[in-house]
């Protein structure tokens, strides 16, 4: 019992993980209609910026927690930068181009940042600081669950509900449901609709950040190669639970981390990614929308 529970906690925190990458994906393909395949080289951009800030931070002795909120707001406030910068040079410019344009632009614009950071760092494993503070009260379930574990699924969790306040109820996020209903209306009413495109990249390349750094410092090291893979898990993910949806991308998330961990521990770590995909590939089958997307019909 208490492994299924260790692996129960372990799939939870792969997929609060993804969910934060995740959510980057639906928001921008919501609003623009277009995946953003650039989206998991932000996430490991965040995690590298976030290494060098505590690096550097670690010079003057700051305590833990000071040293993990500036290293997180270096990592997020670069990769939201990035983030609008893709926006701007990838996707902007080709507006009213053919749908395949700016997707072919964003697996470019991947490439590009990629080796961009492999030539700056090194394709190497590099040992990432653990900047998480451990909590005594869970000693007794280290087993089980750690500090890094509850943080990331607590952190996630807010985050969630303050995504889903934020747009629910800010002018900005209204703009935003209105530009994914609907781009032209929503510009007809006043709407700045470049502005609202480019605010949803750096929100989504935000949490992106926070998810590169709580999965590096909770696995302890990082390479140049850590978002090709979790993107294409993340975007799994948010196409499991429906692309487009917020919580579609959550749920998907969280059903794609459990699986993946219960079939690493009961199965073989060798079939993780085969059941990952093969339960997508059923939920394509039966539910093609995903499991809380909805089918859009094409007036002609």
């Amino acid at each position: 019992m208490e492994y299924f529970v260790e692996l129960f906690f372990s799939g939870l925190t792969r997929g609060a993980i993804y969910a934060l990458i995740a959510l980057g994906y639906t928001m921008v393909y919501g609003i623009i209609g277009l995946i953003n395949f650039a989206h998991g080289e932000i996430y490991m951009i965040g995690a590298f910026t976030a290494l060098i800030a505590a690096t550097v931070l670690s010079l003057f002795n700051l305590p833990l927690p000071a040293l993990l909120f500036l290293s997180l707001a270096a990592a997020v406030i670069w990769a939201s930068a990035y983030g609008y910068t893709i926006e701007r040079v990838a996707y902007r410019p080709l507006r009213g181009a053919p749908r395949l344009s700016p997707l072919i632009s964003a697996i470019g614009m991947s490439i590009f940042l990629q080796n961009y950071v492999l030539l700056a760092q090194t394709p190497d494993f590099i040992p990432f600081p653990a900047l998480i503070p451990e909590f005594a009260a869970l000693e007794p379930y280290a087993g089980v669950v750690g500090s890094s574990d509850l943080v990331i699924l607590l952190s996630t969790a807010l985050i969630m509900l303050l995504l889903s306040l934020f747009i629910k109820f800010t002018r900005t996020g209204k703009a935003m449901r209105a530009t994914a209903q609907d781009r032209t209306m929503a510009a007809l009413v006043g709407i700045n609709v470049n502005r609202i495109i480019a605010a949803t990249f750096v929100v989504g390349s935000a949490l992106a950040a926070v998810g590169g750094l709580l999965i590096a410092s909770h696995v302890g090291q990082i390479n140049c190669f850590i978002g090709f893979i979790a993107g294409i898990k993340a975007f799994t993910a948010a196409v499991l639970g429906g692309i487009g949806s917020i919580p579609g991308a959550v749920l998907g998330s969280l059903i794609l981390g459990l699986t993946e961990s219960f079939a690493t521990g009961y199965v073989s770590s060798d079939y993780e990614d085969v059941f990952a995909f093969s339960l997508l590939v059923l939920i394509l089958i039966f539910r093609p929308a995903g499991l809380l997307g909805k089918t859009s019909t094409e007036k002609v």
